[in-house]
Parts: structure tokens; sequence; C-alpha cells
């Protein structure tokens, strides 16, 4: 059985959910396709996989500065070759059940992929498209900047401070709190912990929601 440690003792307009990692696991694909890449490119695989989760696709190869390398390019190649391939993609456990508990006009998924991979992705794990995806098109800056879920707390009409975001990267908690936004880290996918003080689940097996009278969302273990 899972165990849970302390969770956010205040209640919640909406909840903000990453996706790789955080309600479907797809590193095994990603993974797949990423290595290809690196090493197409001579990087060193072992050492360049740990910097993709969390950014966008383009960011991730724009920050390497490779000579004679397009950015741009090179992550729509990438992301063509990731919506083709899906194989092994997960829903974190308990997450569907969850989803379903949660009302459709207070929740969003924050992604740094692009839209067509994000819906592929969620579309594979088996999990039900959102009414609000942000996607990494959608912004100028990704994580860990906050414009994401800044953006995300705007379509779903919620001030940013009222939300909860759940993730699952460093990048990903910082674009949180720069945002004002309280933060739960899912360590489904995790080998090794991260350094942060945001609150940790292992998954949502464990994981209610109680709608309060004065309509917040308020996060409880079950009993």
């Amino acid at each position: 059985m899972t165990t849970i440690s302390a969770l956010p003792e205040r209640d919640f307009a909406a909840f903000l959910f990453d996706m790789d990692g955080t309600i479907l696991t797809s590193i095994k694909a990603a993974e797949r396709v990423w290595s290809d890449w690196a090493r197409s490119h001579g990087l060193d695989v072992d050492a360049f996989l740990p910097t993709i989760h969390g950014k966008r696709t383009e960011d991730t190869i724009r920050n390497l500065n490779l000579p004679g390398v397009d950015p741009a390019a090179e992550a729509r190649r990438i992301t063509l070759a990731e919506i083709d391939d899906v194989a092994g993609i997960e829903a974190i456990e308990g997450v569907a059940a969850f989803l379903a508990s949660l009302p459709p006009e207070r929740w969003a998924i924050v992604t740094s992929a692009p839209r067509a991979l994000a819906e592929a992705r969620i579309v594979a794990a088996g999990l039900p498209l959102p009414a609000v995806l942000v996607a990494a098109e959608d912004v100028q800056r990704g994580k860990p900047a906050p414009d994401p879920f800044l953006l995300g707390a705007q379509k779903l009409d919620v001030f940013p401070e009222h939300c909860l975001v759940f993730e699952d990267t460093l990048a990903g908690l910082q674009a949180a709190e720069a945002a004002g936004m309280d933060s739960i880290v899912v360590t489904a996918t995790h080998t090794h912990a991260l350094e942060t003080d945001a609150y940790d689940v292992p998954d949502y097996a464990e994981l209610l929601v109680v709608q309060t009278q004065d309509g917040m969302l308020r996060l409880q273990r079950k009993v």
C-alpha cells in the first residue's frame, strides 16, 4: 500500500496538472526518440537524457548551442517522431478516477509538450482530454518561467494563488512557485528525490477531492 505525506491544509479553486511523469508516464517512449536524436548529434546519451524532462523541446535543444542546428526545425522533427511512438505510455496509478472526480471546469493540463504530442499521449494513456490544455506553443516562455501556469489559471478564470499544481520536475515546481501557486510532487516515476519543500505523493491511489459548500476543492486522503 502506498503512503502519503502531509497534504495542503487549505482549499483551492482549481488544480493544474503537468502531463509527462505527473498524470502519465511516457519516459520509455520519450527516451527512445531522444536517445536516437542525441546519438545522431554525437551527444553522451546517458548524460543528456536527464536534461530533457519538464522543458519544451525547442528550449532543450537551444540550450545545447549545437553549431549548425536549427532548434525549431529539430524540435518539429522530434515531436513528429514522438507522436509516432506512443508504445508503453500508461496512466499514473489512480489518476483516471481522480480526474473523473473533478468538475471539468476546475482543472487543466499545463505541459511543456506541443499540443499534438500532448493529445496523442493523453489518448494513448486512456485519459480524458481536458477542457483547458496549455501546451508548449501557447506561451513565449516555458517552464521554469511561470507563464504556462499563469495562462492555465487565466483560462480557468481563477486567481493564480487559488491554484494547486501537480508536478514531477524541478523546472515545473520552479514555474509553479514563480506563479505564486502551491505544489504537489508526484513521485511515481522518480528514481531520486527532488530537492524541494513541496508536498509529495507517490500517485493518486489514496487521494480524493471534496468540494466544499463554497465551491472550493479540498484534497484529502482516502479513509
